[in-house]
């Protein structure tokens, strides 16, 4: 499957990793809660802050969602890291604002973390929804991101933010500008990448993402590329823009968690769906019905059912069409069972896997009401085995007429076109008025009538004008040789394919024959037209009426060649009001 993402069963809900106790959130909410404090004291006292109260709104907005939103989801979702992640992150970011403290020691702790904040958002950006980096290119970006983020060490060893700087070991000033200008341009482009990871999940393979998932990524994506802005404005020192770009990715950045909250609301009241699943589905939902309601409960809307069909050893989509799970890439799949029996599998968005026991409750509900859908389906797949069938029967029928057109046509023709030569030079090589000369001829003239039979009776059996020269000559040849006027209209040279010429021929060419034999009709046309889906063939003559599709094998066996195409034939023949004949002829 080269580097696609296999199919993966979903885990039923088990005993999940312990839930953090409510003292440890409770202190870890304090703490919070004491930041907060800390960040507006720290405003307040600054010397050098212009706008304290801005600045302490901004850092409390940047900071507090973060650890309030991991400590709901670390509740919420044990099993994932995310919370834990989202709550460090905050925590983190605090510690890049003591920057504002008149200490100096705490200016420079402050300074040694001023890359850490945007190296953690996309730790936890690209960490959703598992809070594991699960791919080894993104895993490569984050530690890439953190080895830059790391070169603030040196920088303040070279005596970066001096004179404040209690790190300082050497007064290299070039040197530590030069490494700061590195980290800039490094986790710039290294937020840039996730950015490109982003766009390639919000895509997730053509699929439809659910709602509150897509923004939640969307925010994500705009929140990294603020991050990118605002450091390449420090690399290129716009300094005259700089503040209204921090303010911008501040509140952006900030708004990341908050959406991530919505998006976690959205999927705790998706419990309260199944309720709203089980009216929906009433009773015995038809397959469409019953996977567009699941799409509702999940807010999923690339949810796809596939049913288990043990007579043809293989999962079916709603319309009986075979899914082989293999090639189902990136996605989920949760069985549906029915008295113990798998019956299906739902196909979903993987990042439904952090909510088992939503994805239990809909599955139940789904066994429930399956079976309706299940026969319909295992129907559908049997329709759609037919037509197969059909469909192989007239390739097959198809080819024994080429095949036999060709040995005609290379053997009895050939044949008795030699005899016909050879009965011409001998002829020639009698006297003029000989009894046997005459009768020569005669017999000369049999055999070009049986040749022209024969022609006649392979071109019956397949037309190759159809095949060499296409529809619309083969259909001016045919009404050339109608016993009545017939006018061909819409016929182009456009060629189509040939299993769709040659019905459109076989059913001109019967509907012709049936007109001269029994239509008493005075002229007829043959109208072809093209549509989106397939090809409209019309034949309609102004005879005594009456005709049927049903009687007779003629247009029966046409029919049926239409409908193996997956078309239909329809004919209108009131009584002394003419007939007319239209197929439809799919081109898929």
């Amino acid at each position: 499957m080269g580097s696609t993402v296999p199919l993966r069963v979903a885990d039923t809900p088990t005993s999940a990793t312990t839930a953090p106790s409510r003292w440890i959130l409770l202190v870890l909410a304090s703490g919070g809660a004491l930041a907060a404090g800390g960040l507006i004291v720290l405003a307040s006292t600054s010397e050098d802050l212009r706008r304290p109260g801005l600045n302490a709104l901004t850092a409390c907005w940047l900071t507090i969602p973060y650890i309030v939103a991991g400590l709901i989801a670390w509740r919420l979702r044990p099993d994932s890291r995310l919370g834990v992640l989202m709550v460090v992150a905050g925590f983190a970011t605090v510690a890049n604002f003591l920057v504002w403290a008149d200490n100096d020691l705490l200016f420079t702790i402050g300074a040694a973390s001023q890359f850490l904040p945007p190296v953690l958002f996309l730790h936890v950006f690209l960490a959703f929804p598992s809070g594991l980096i699960e791919s080894r290119p993104e895993r490569i970006v984050v530690a890439a991101s953190y080895g830059a983020a790391g070169l603030t060490l040196p920088a303040l060893a070279l005596g970066q933010a001096a004179p404040r700087n209690v790190f300082a070991l050497a007064e290299q000033s070039a040197l530590a500008e030069a490494l700061q200008k590195s980290q800039l341009l490094l986790v710039s482009a290294l937020s840039l990448a996730g950015i490109a990871f982003l766009v390639r999940r919000r895509r997730q393979n053509g699929r439809p993402l659910r709602v509150a998932l897509g923004y939640l990524v969307d925010s994500f994506a705009l929140a990294l590329l603020m991050i990118a802005v605002l450091l390449m404005a420090g690399f290129f020192g716009w300094s005259g823009i700089q503040e209204p770009i921090r303010l911008a990715t501040f509140g952006i950045v900030g708004l990341a968690p908050i959406v991530f909250l919505a998006a976690l609301l959205q999927a705790r009241l998706g419990r309260a769906s199944v309720a709203e699943l089980l009216v929906d589905l009433g009773v015995n939902p038809g397959p469409t019905e019953l996977q567009e309601a699941l799409a509702r409960a999940l807010r999923d809307p690339s949810v796809r059912l596939a049913y288990w069909l043990p007579d043809f050893d293989s999962y079916a989509d709603v319309d009986g069409r075979q899914i082989d799970l293999d090639h189902e890439s990136g996605r989920s799949a949760t069985p549906i069972v029915r008295d113990e029996v798998p019956v299906a599998m739902m196909l979903h968005d993987s990042g439904l896997d952090d909510e088992p026991r939503l994805i239990a409750s809909v599955a139940a509900a789904t066994g429930m009401s399956i079976q309706n859908a299940q026969l319909q389906v295992e129907l559908r797949a049997r329709l759609e085995e037919l037509r197969g069938s059909r469909m192989r029967i007239l390739d097959a029928e198809q080819r024994e007429r080429q095949r036999l057109e060709r040995d005609l046509h290379d053997g009895a023709q050939q044949r008795l076109i030699a005899l016909s030569m050879e009965l011409g030079e001998l002829g020639e090589q009698l006297p003029g008025d000989s009894d046997f000369g005459t009768r020569i001829e005669k017999a000369r003239q049999e055999v070009t009538a049986s040749l022209a039979e024969l022609r006649d009776l392979a071109h019956g059996i397949h037309p190759a004008a159809v095949s060499d020269h296409g529809l619309a000559v083969a259909l001016e040849s045919v009404a050339t040789r109608a016993t009545i006027p017939v006018q061909v209209i819409g016929a182009t040279e456009d060629r189509l394919p040939e299993p769709v010429e040659l019905a459109a021929f076989f059913i001109v060419c019967e509907a012709l024959a049936n007109i001269a034999r029994h239509s008493e009709a005075s002229s007829a046309v043959v109208e072809l037209e093209r549509d989106p889906a397939g090809l409209i063939v019309e034949v309609t003559d102004d005879g005594i009426g009456g005709a049927s599709a049903d009687t007779g094998t003629g247009l029966r066996g046409v029919a049926d060649r239409v409908e193996a195409l997956g078309g239909r034939l329809q004919v209108w023949s009131p009584v002394g009001e003419g007939t007319r004949l239209r197929a439809e002829i799919p081109c898929g």
